[in-house]
C-alpha cells in the first residue's frame, strides 16, 4: 500500500477517497464502524462564520466540494445550501460581528447584515428579541450520518481497502514505510495519515509530537417533527457561553439543536460520551432565545460524541515534525464537519504531489513547541 488512513470518521473516509482517486492503494482502519464515531454525533453545520481566520481558506475549498458531493459520490447526503444567520441581542455582539465581517472578507466571506425588521420578514418567528443578524447565503447543512459512509463506499469502489472494527496493537516506522498490527491482521505502507479524531494526540505522541489535546462531549437534542418551516441554520453571536446555542430543522421537520451545555470531559477508554439530562432546561432556555416555538415542542432524543479540542482551538493538519511519511489531520475541536471534504482533499494533495494549495501552516503540529 501507499498510504494507511487511521480513523474511518469523514476526516479519514474523505482523504482516502481523494488519496484514491489520485492513484494511490489505501487501506484504510476504523477501530469500530466507518462514520460511528464524532461525525455520526455532529450537527451537521456547514459554515464559514466566525471560524478563524487561517481556516476560511480550508472552509472555501470545502465548501466548493460539498456542492459537488452527490454527482461525486452518487448519492444524495442531504447538503442544503440554505443560509446560516446568526442572531445579534446586544450591542456588544454587534460590533463583535462587524468587526469579523470586516476581518474576513479579505479572506473571501461575505456577510450580510440583516435589521430586525429584515429578520421578521424573512425569517419568521426567529429571534423576535434580535437587535440584528448576519446572514451567509452559501452556507447550510449536511446529514451526518450520510456523509462518512457515502465517502467510504465511493473510495471502496475506486480500490481502497476499509478494515473495520480492528482494534490497533502497535504502530511502528519500518525501512520503507510503517507497520500497523491490529486485531484484524498486520498492514504496511509507505505513509500513515492519523485521522483518528480525539485519540489523534496519542499517535502523535508515539512519534515524539506533543499536542494539548481534551477529549469532550457536546450535547446535542432533537425534538418531535414540525411543519417544515424553519431553512437557514440559526446560531448566535453572543460571548456568554450560556447563551450559544444554535439549530437547524430538517426536511422531515425535527428540530435538531446544541450548544448553550458546558462539554463533558471524555475518558478515552473507551471513549463513550453520554448527554447529561440535567443540562437540558438551561439549553432549551437558550435555545427558546433562538426560537420561541421550541418551549411547546417535546424533545425526543439527547446525544453526545468524543471530540478532541486542542488548545487553541486549531486542527492539527499536515506534514509531522520528527517523522517522514507521517501525516496528521485531527483535533478538529467540534467544529469539523464543514472542513470534512477540503481536508481530506488538502490531505490526499500533500501526501501525493509534497505541497498543498490550501495554507495549513497555522495547524502545523510542531505549533506548540515553537510557540514556547
Amino acid at each position: 500500500m501507499d498510504v494507511i488512513v487511521l480513523g474511518g470518521g469523514l476526516m479519514g473516509t474523505a482523504s482516502a477517497y481523494f488519496l484514491a482517486r489520485r492513484g494511490a492503494r489505501v487501506t484504510l482502519i476504523e477501530r469500530s464502524r466507518v462514520g460511528t464515531g464524532a461525525t455520526v454525533a455532529s450537527f451537521g453545520n456547514i459554515r464559514r462564520t466566525g471560524r478563524h481566520l487561517s481556516q476560511l481558506p480550508l472552509a472555501h475549498r470545502s465548501l466548493e466540494l460539498w456542492r459537488e458531493a452527490d454527482r461525486m459520490l452518487g448519492r444524495d447526503v442531504e447538503f442544503r445550501a440554505t443560509g446560516h444567520i446568526r442572531l445579534i441581542f446586544d450591542e456588544g455582539s454587534l460590533a463583535d460581528m462587524r468587526a469579523y465581517a470586516e476581518a474576513a472578507r479579505p479572506w473571501g466571506l461575505e456577510l450580510e447584515e440583516l435589521g430586525q425588521r429584515e429578520i421578521s420578514s424573512r425569517f419568521p418567528g426567529l429571534g423576535p428579541d434580535a437587535i440584528a443578524a448576519s446572514f451567509s447565503p452559501h452556507d447550510g447543512s449536511g446529514n451526518p450520518r450520510l456523509i462518512a459512509p457515502a465517502f467510504a463506499e465511493a473510495a471502496r469502489k475506486l480500490g481502497v481497502a476499509i478494515v473495520e472494527d480492528a482494534e490497533i496493537d502497535t504502530i511502528r516506522r519500518s525501512g520503507s514505510g510503517f507497520v500497523v498490527v491490529c486485531s484484524k491482521g498486520t498492514f504496511a505502507a509507505e505513509c500513515l495519515l492519523n485521522t483518528v479524531g480525539a485519540w489523534g494526540a496519542r499517535i502523535a505522541a508515539q512519534f515524539g509530537e506533543e499536542v494539548p489535546l481534551d477529549a469532550c462531549g457536546p450535547q446535542m437534542g432533537v425534538t418531535e417533527p414540525l411543519p417544515h418551516r424553519i431553512l437557514p441554520v440559526v446560531g448566535i453571536w453572543t460571548r456568554d457561553k450560556d447563551h450559544g446555542a444554535y439549530l437547524r430543522q430538517v426536511e422531515r421537520g425535527n428540530i435538531v439543536f446544541g450548544g448553550a451545555a458546558e462539554r463533558v470531559p471524555v475518558d478515552l477508554d473507551p471513549g463513550h460520551a453520554v448527554a447529561d439530562p440535567t443540562r437540558l432546561p438551561l439549553q432549551l432556555r437558550a435555545v427558546a432565545r433562538l426560537l420561541p416555538a421550541i418551549a411547546q415542542v417535546a424533545v425526543i432524543r439527547t446525544w453526545s460524541g468524543c471530540e478532541g479540542y486542542v488548545r487553541d482551538m486549531l486542527p492539527v493538519m499536515g506534514r509531522s515534525a520528527t517523522t517522514p511519511g507521517l501525516f496528521h489531520a485531527f483535533g478538529f475541536s467540534g467544529h469539523g464537519f464543514q472542513l470534512g471534504p477540503g481536508v481530506g482533499d488538502a490531505m490526499a494533495e500533500l501526501i501525493m504531489t509534497g505541497r498543498c494549495e490550501t495554507p495549513l501552516d497555522d495547524f502545523r503540529v510542531d505549533r506548540f513547541g515553537r510557540a514556547a
